[in-house]
């Protein structure tokens, strides 16, 4: 029988944030032990239906005596002590495995913590255990299946468990949504943390590039890859971006960190007063889509801002650039991870274990882009260096000068779709532009839940300019308190 997150003490899993928690713990009401039990009994008692968790770390709950000892003795390490995150499984942990889905990186665990996991640790955080994920982060086929890899299977969509929950943080919004974990960690190359979060009906945030390490985190693209959580609420997100944020001597990107870059995010119900939102209705997602994006406007405006319609321009150049330097960046990327770990030491040597292990190939069975990657021109090819440099000025230029030019405060967009039928047959059925400016841009996006078509979720992503990180969240988290357009999920088999 499934154990209602509800369960036990009054306290209600799906609803509690962060603050509550500690309120919790600092008053006697609850102990880290009892919160990381509860949400490990919620993973044995729900998790068969959704495959969102690879493994449970064995040392989860001494992690959480650890923290009510520190709480005993006035030790306490910030607010995020004490609390269960899952990772998702391409970010190193030293001691437990990290396989990015893939059989060829099970056996040797990673022998280091990725540098945000270091700093997850330095704060009290229980790592509660490894997030399943689409393999290789959806950059193996070229029609992949969202949600599944050989390791882990195939991740469900917690409000419908046919659908499929986009990809690849497949697993950490699966997880979250069923008030598996408290927060999660995904990963975003392009749309991976704030197309599963709107699908999963979470809050995503994907952060400015370089504010987050990606040390230690299996990569596509340095150009455009970063981390980010994701979790029921926006101050949940706001707590743990300003957790694993910072400076990493490894990770060139995160120098750029101003120096008066907020270290602890500020959240008013009252940012969308005054506040000028373009919106970017992308009929291409269907009417219902864009009716959800009516009723959000509206809230908006209910709440003090002024909606601009707009279009963003530059799309199609972007689209046709992005795919063709991705290529290039993954080989040159993946192959400097590889040699770090047991198993396969480049790209080459992966797609030769690919094509002997037929249980790489239950779902679909192609391996096309890892193909196209080992044949792109290199890093130093002119050609590349002029796309890249051609492809990251239009996504910045696409959403600095729709800024300026409608005098905004950020720009909101549907996040995705309701979710398709999963079929390994016909890969996913993805259609989801929104995403790409901000990400190839290097730009901050967060997406919030922005209502239902039928028991499906729909988001609304907010994105700005570069370090506008804080500016993003104030505003979802506006609209989240406003609208409180999120619900539970119903783990219904199918719909009609």
């Amino acid at each position: 029988m499934a154990v209602p997150a509800n369960a036990s003490q009054g306290l209600d899993l799906d609803r509690a944030t962060i603050p509550e928690l500690q309120l919790r713990m600092d008053r006697g009401k609850l102990t880290a032990v009892e919160l990381t039990g509860r949400y490990l009994a919620r993973i044995r008692a729900v998790d068969d239906k959704l495959h969102s968790v690879i493994l449970v770390d064995p040392t989860a709950t001494e992690q959480a005596r650890a923290s009510d000892r520190r709480r005993r003795a006035g030790q306490l390490r910030g607010p995020l002590d004490g609390i269960p995150i899952l990772l998702k499984d391409n970010v190193d942990t030293r001691g437990l495995q990290t396989t990015a889905g893939s059989r060829a990186l099970l056996g040797t665990p990673p022998a280091k913590d990725a540098f945000q996991v270091q700093r997850l640790r330095a704060a009290g955080a229980v790592i509660l255990g490894k997030a399943n994920m689409s393999e290789w982060a959806n950059f193996r086929s070229a029609k992949p299946t969202s949600g599944w890899s050989a390791v882990g299977g195939q991740t469900n969509n917690p409000y419908v468990l046919d659908r499929n929950p986009c990809g690849s943080s497949s697993g950490s919004g699966a997880a979250v949504a069923a008030s598996l974990a408290q927060v999660a960690i995904g990963s975003e190359t392009d749309g991976s943390v704030v197309c599963p979060a709107g699908m999963t009906g979470v809050v995503g945030h994907k952060p400015t590039l370089g504010l987050v390490s990606r040390t230690g985190v299996v990569p596509i693209s340095a150009e455009q890859d970063t981390t980010g959580p994701m979790s029921r609420n926006v101050i949940d997100s706001a707590i743990t971006l300003a957790v694993i944020q910072g400076r990493d001597p490894a990770d060139a990107a995160t120098k750029a960190i101003p120096r008066d870059h907020p270290r602890h995010y500020r959240l008013s119900k009252d940012s969308l007063k005054g506040a000028r939102i373009g919106l970017w209705r992308l009929p291409v997602l269907g009417p219902d889509v864009d009716r959800v994006m009516t009723a959000a406007a509206a809230s908006l405006r209910a709440q003090g801002a002024q909606v601009v319609e707009v279009e963003m321009p530059y799309q199609q150049r972007i689209a046709e650039l992005e795919f063709p330097a991705l290529l290039t960046e993954f080989h040159r990327d993946i192959d400097k991870y590889l040699a770090t770990r047991d198993g396969p030491r480049d790209l080459a040597a992966l797609i030769e274990y690919n094509r002997n292990d037929p249980l790489e190939r239950t779902c679909f069975p192609g391996q096309e882009l890892f193909e196209m990657a080992l044949a792109a021109p290199g890093p130093t090819d002119p050609g590349y260096l002029a796309g890249r440099r051609e492809l990251t000025d239009l996504a910045k230029r696409s959403i600095d000068e729709t800024m300026a030019r409608h005098r905004l405060d950020a720009i909101a967009a549907p996040t995705n779709p309701p979710a398709w039928k999963t079929n390994c047959a016909t890969g996913d059925n993805d259609i989801i532009p929104s995403s790409t400016p901000a990400a190839v841009a290097g730009y901050p996006g967060v997406t919030v839940p922005a209502g239902f078509i039928g028991p499906l979720p729909v988001g609304i992503s907010f994105m700005a300019g570069r370090w506008a990180d804080g500016e993003v969240l104030s505003l979802a988290y506006a609209f989240e308190q406003a609208t409180h357009a999120r619900k539970a999920p119903k783990f219904l088999p199918t719909i009609g």
